[in-house]
């Protein structure tokens, strides 16, 4: 399939270096606004460029959009895509506002397109694992769920030097306007909805703890840079799930079942070793072993050719939307899971310190395993 990017910032760099993985994906050119960084990426990756979004999108060879602009220009492109009759992949979030991930849906559904949306860590080999381990009920009945997306002081560290591999700076005006859960509270709400149904209601809070971020330029927006939901789904299961750039580094993820915890120490790694602990009983006392059982990745992790704080396979989400195109079958990051997602995301985002319960309206089909993870 023939794919074209538009947006050429931080993000870009991740997905180019692991697009090799995929040969059945050609990148025929790549757009951004910001013309110097246009030019700068094009000549870094060795790529064609398009001069705007309305020549990209006028090629008709092109027939997926890869969409990884800033978040707040994610409707607007994805729309314009979807209107000349292209697929579309796009970075988290689908849109900013409900109303808007709706109509991108419907819209892509009256085009006979499909449209999803990142993270696609759900489709990695760690919670293909995870997700085979529940199927087999290794843990027994799953009650509880504690999942931690918290990256430490983020507004004291050298965020202004942060640079992709071509050179890119980490954007961190976007990103703190736009807020770390919108960012990446997905990464934990897409293997939840997955392994356990769609989300009934969230009741949730959130707060802007730092308003300034010492940042050298004034932030138009507030967003929150804490936030804690607990969450009922369909199955009966509760998850709790903090998000934060406040709290200690921690991505650990604990599953907990009458039989014991499933859990990992880190999502951003698709190779991060799956782990069981059981319940021992001593005499009198019953109590959680602090010993781990291992349980093997459902196949080896790929390498993928970059450092980084993650080792995540971008493109993955990109190939398997291509390959449900060719093989005319759903995509297991469909619409309707993206927007479904999107919308228990955006409720977390509103809590804004009103912790009222919100009752969620979508839902979606269940998602299919990989079928190396059957």
């Amino acid at each position: 399939m023939r794919i074209a990017i538009v947006g050429c910032g931080f993000v870009a760099d991740y997905y180019l270096k692991t697009l090799p993985n995929y040969p059945e994906l050609e990148l025929v050119g790549v757009t951004d606004r910001v013309k110097s960084r246009l030019e700068h990426f094009s000549n870094y990756h060795k790529v064609p460029s398009y001069d705007s979004v309305q020549t990209l999108l006028a090629d008709s060879s092109v027939e997926l959009v890869l969409n990884l602009t800033n978040p707040r220009s994610h409707y607007e492109v994805s729309k314009a895509a979807l209107e000349a009759g292209k697929h579309v992949y796009s970075e988290k979030p689908l849109a900013m506002a409900m109303a808007e991930a709706e109509e991108l849906v419907k819209l892509a559904e009256q085009q006979q397109r499909l449209i999803s949306s990142a993270p696609c860590s759900l489709l990695g080999e760690t919670a293909q694992t995870l997700w085979k381990a529940l199927r087999e009920q290794k843990v027994g009945q799953v009650r509880l769920v504690y999942a931690e997306m918290d990256d430490g002081l983020v507004h004291r560290m050298p965020y202004k030097n942060w640079v992709s591999e071509s050179g890119i700076p980490w954007p961190y005006k976007d990103e703190f306007e736009v807020g770390c859960t919108l960012e990446h509270a997905g990464y934990y709400v897409t293997w939840l909805t997955a392994f356990f149904g769609p989300a009934e209601t969230v009741t949730a809070f959130s707060a802007c703890l730092v308003p300034d971020k010492e940042t050298d330029v004034p932030l138009e927006v507030n967003a929150p840079d804490f936030s804690v939901a607990c969450i009922k789904f369909a199955s009966g299961v509760v998850a709790r799930l903090t998000c934060g750039i406040v709290a200690p580094h921690d991505h650990e993820l604990r599953i907990i079942g009458d039989e014991g915890v499933l859990g990992i120490e880190d999502c951003w790694y698709y190779g991060s070793p799956v782990y069981i602990k059981r319940m021992v009983k001593i005499r009198r006392k019953t109590f959680m072993s602090p010993w781990k059982q291992n349980y093997p990745l459902v196949r080896k992790p790929i390498k993928f050719g970059y450092k980084g704080s993650q080792q995540m396979d971008f493109a993955r989400g990109v190939a398997e939307l291509a390959a449900a195109v060719r093989e005319n079958r759903p995509c297991r990051i469909s619409s309707q899971f993206s927007l479904h997602n999107n919308e228990l995301v955006l409720a977390i985002q509103n809590a804004l310190e009103t912790g009222a319960p919100y009752k969620l309206t979508t839902s979606f089909d269940p998602v299919e395993p990989m079928p190396w993870a059957k």
